[in-house]
Formats: C-alpha cells, sequence, structure tokens
C-alpha cells in the first residue's frame, strides 16, 4: 500500500536541525575569527613595530658613523640586501599617513613612542605608494622607504580561505550531526507507516540501540505493533464467524421463503428484505476489512467506461463524458472500480432531477503529479452544512438523498478505499445544484 501523500510545505525535522546546528556552528566560527584576529593584531603590531624601529636605528646609527664615501656605499647595500631606500625629506613634499587601518595606527603609535615623536609613518610620499618612515639625524631629516612585507599582515584573501574552509567543514559536521540525529525518527516514520499499512510484522524497531530515551520508544511501538496485530487477527476470525454465522440461516430463509409462502407478493418482498440484510452484512464486512492493495498504473478512462456499461443506452440516463483522452494513474484496478460503481449507485439513487433522469457529467483532468476524476449529478443535492458528515459511516444527510434502503456506509467505504490507495474522496455541491464526488489519485 502506498502511503499517503505527504504536504509539500515546511520544512523537514532534518532541514531544520541542519539549519540550526549550521547556524550555531556558523556563529561560533565567525566569533572565533573575530576573536583571533584581534588578538593576533596586537602582537604582530609590536613585532612589526619593533623590526622597523631596529631598522631605522640600524640605518641611521651607520649614517652617522660612515664617512662620505661608506654612506654612498651603505646606501647601495640597503637598497641591493633590504630594499632599504634612504632620502632626504623635504619641509615641500605631501605624504599620506599610514593610519587607514587599525594595525597601521597600531604600528604608527608603536614606532613613534620608539623613535621620538618627530616620526611619521606614511604609505605615500608625493604621489609614491610605498612604507615610508621619516626620522631625524640630528637637524636633518630623512625618509626612509621599506618593503611593505615587513608589516607582516595577513592579507584578506588568506583571511576568505581559512573563512571558507572552517566554514564548509562547519556546514558538513551539521549535516552529519543532523542525519544522525533524525535517523531513529525516520526509522521510527518508516516502522509507524507500515504499520498504518497493515503490516505488523516487518514494522519491527530495534529494541537494543545505545540511546536510552529511543530504545524506550522503540519498546514502547513494538509492543503497540504487536497488540494492533493480535487485535487485527482477532477481528478478522470475528468477522469470518459472523460472515458464515449469518449467511447460512438467510440462505435458509430464503429457500424457505420460496417454499413455504403461496402468495407471490409476499413471497417477493420477503426475498427483497433478505437480500437487502445479505447486502448490508457485505457492507459491513467491506468496511471493516483491512487488506492490501495492489498497486499498478491503470488506464482511468477504460475504468470509467467499463463502469458506466451498465447505464448506457438506458433511456432514464444521460452521461455526458469524453473518452478520447487517456489518463494512467496509480491505483488498484479492482477497488477503483468498486469506488466508481459505488459513486455511480449513489447518483443513481439520490441525484436523479424531478423527472426521475439520471443526468451525470464526468470528467478528468490532470494537475501536476495528480488526476482528479469528477463526477457530477443534477439532483436535490446536499447542505453545505452536513457535506464534512456524508462520508461518515451510517450517517444520512437528508431524506431526498438517502430514501432508499440500505446500510449507509457506501461513501464511508469508498473514502476508506481512497485512502488506502493513497488518494482522496471530495465532496462538495455541484454549480448544477447536484452534487460533485471528485476522485483524485497520483498519476502514473
Amino acid at each position: 500500500m502506498t502511503q499517503v501523500p505527504i504536504p509539500s510545505h515546511g520544512i523537514s525535522l532534518f532541514g531544520r536541525t541542519f539549519l540550526l546546528l549550521g547556524a550555531l556552528l556558523l556563529g561560533s566560527v565567525m566569533a572565533w575569527f573575530v576573536t583571533f584576529r584581534e588578538l593576533e593584531e596586537e602582537p604582530r603590531a609590536l613585532q612589526s613595530a619593533q623590526q622597523l624601529a631596529s631598522l631605522v636605528n640600524l640605518t641611521r646609527a651607520a649614517l652617522v658613523h660612515a664617512d662620505a664615501i661608506s654612506r654612498i656605499s651603505l646606501v647601495k647595500t640597503l637598497v641591493e640586501e633590504e630594499n632599504v631606500r634612504i632620502a632626504v625629506r623635504e619641509p615641500s613634499d605631501v605624504f599620506v599617513l599610514y593610519n587607514h587601518t587599525a594595525l597601521g595606527r597600531r604600528i604608527s603609535d608603536a614606532l613613534a613612542s620608539r623613535l621620538g615623536a618627530g616620526t611619521i609613518v606614511a604609505s605615500e610620499v608625493n604621489g609614491f605608494a610605498g612604507l615610508w618612515i621619516g626620522f631625524k639625524i640630528d637637524t636633518d631629516t630623512y625618509w626612509l622607504l621599506a618593503d611593505p612585507d615587513r608589516m607582516g599582515t595577513v592579507q584578506g584573501q588568506t583571511w576568505l580561505v581559512w573563512l571558507a574552509i572552517a566554514a564548509s567543514l562547519s556546514l558538513l559536521g551539521a549535516a552529519l550531526f543532523a542525519n544522525l540525529l533524525n535517523q531513529p525518527l525516520k526509522q521510527l516514520s518508516a516502522a509507524t507507516a507500515r504499520v498504518r499499512d497493515g503490516d505488523f510484522r516487518t514494522g519491527h524497531l530495534d529494541e537494543n540501540v545505545a540511546t536510552v530515551e529511543i530504545r524506550a520508544v522503540n519498546i514502547s511501538f513494538n509492543r503497540m505493533a504487536e497488540q494492533l496485530a493480535r487485535a487485527e487477527a482477532d477481528r478478522t476470525l470475528m468477522l469470518a464467524g459472523i460472515s458464515h454465522d449469518l449467511r447460512t440461516p438467510l440462505a435458509r430463509l430464503r429457500l424457505e421463503t420460496e417454499l413455504s409462502v403461496p402468495d407471490d407478493t409476499a413471497r417477493q418482498l420477503m426475498a427483497a428484505d433478505i437480500e437487502q440484510v445479505t447486502a448490508i452484512i457485505d457492507k459491513f464486512l467491506d468496511y471493516a476489512r483491512a487488506e492490501h492493495v495492489q498497486m499498478e498504473t491503470v488506464n482511468l478512462t477504460d475504468v470509467v467506461m467499463t463502469a458506466l456499461q451498465p447505464y448506457a443506452g438506458t433511456p432514464d440516463c444521460e452521461v455526458r463524458f469524453d473518452d478520447k483522452t487517456v489518463f494512467s494513474v496509480h491505483a488498484d484496478p479492482v477497488e477503483l472500480r468498486r469506488v466508481i460503481d459505488n459513486l455511480l449507485e449513489n447518483a443513481s439513487r439520490y441525484g436523479r432531477r424531478p423527472d426521475k433522469v439520471l443526468q451525470l457529467d464526468i470528467a478528468i483532468q490532470k494537475a501536476g503529479p495528480l488526476v482528479a476524476l469528477k463526477l457530477t449529478d443534477h439532483g436535490l443535492g446536499v447542505p453545505a452544512e452536513l457535506l464534512p458528515r456524508l462520508a461518515e459511516p451510517f450517517f444520512r444527510a437528508n431524506e431526498a438523498r438517502t430514501a432508499a434502503t440500505g446500510s449507509g456506509l457506501g461513501l464511508a467505504i469508498a473514502t476508506k478505499t481512497m485512502q488506502r490507495m493513497g488518494g482522496q474522496l471530495l465532496l462538495r455541491p455541484a454549480a448544477t445544484g447536484g452534487l460533485q464526488a471528485e476522485l483524485v489519485l497520483r498519476s502514473a
């Protein structure tokens, strides 16, 4: 038996668990990222400032103690070996301070505290970008152009790569944890579906799992399934006994009526009563049984045409149905035919026009993965407030639609059968005043 279609709206438990765990882990990664970056900047700024201050002090000492010829060789060596250039700082120089970032401001402050109050750290001088450090030798002022890589900052791309790897691992871990947490619930859901379909044997859950709560749920579910299986066996035995015990005296009554009642009218009435009791017993058994349906691909158009054969060509029946288009559905052909026969019989009994003519409009429509068979009569109809109860067992809507004798189980049986096939039976007032029955099945 197929399962009842699950609504497509909403979010699954796995999705919700994954989103919550993913949001928690991503938030933790971002918090660690911000914290680590803040804690990393301070020592890096002090280290960079110390290296640059040492470079400036060494350069200044070398320039002070070197003669004119040695200074030229010193400047050349600094350029070739250390990628450091020395230039005279003029009052007219235009520069941009190296304070556009928090790390730059920290390095500038650290250099000023080590080299003196007149120290300038710039990112651009006279239109030339670089790491410029302005310092003094006595009354002379100079620029030292150092390699910007000496700052030792971690590039933004490196942070992004690290953050992407951490986020990916966090989301992967969230997916694994969510699947692990939801696995017992998926097993319980599958077992519940099997028990709902009447399969009590294969719905057994593991009673030896490590988790205490899940083990308790599995044990309780297995005991419930065992009790349902015993109740189903008892019901089957009881129904078989009822069928046997009632049919035998009814058959004997029918035979005695035919042999012992001389009046033809009385004999026919008594035989009709016996037939009605037999039909009511059959309806009771149909409603109470819980058989497995055999799902397969069914040509809905052919099933409808076969069910309409008893009504075709009769003078008191008018049927409008387009049999040119083929619609295939996933259903049990025998059970589907019984449902359609039930609806046609119900329309024939209670859906006739005042002139006693049965007028039926039958249409098949497809909407996405579903196929709908609509059967509309033109009788007196049913009040809208009574429609929700029309498929209840033994409920009779009004005298007009229940004038004929019966068990009151026809629509209840049809509704139950459609549910077993994973479909739906919908009842609504027709625009013409009658009743419209709609069968919704999954398309094949």
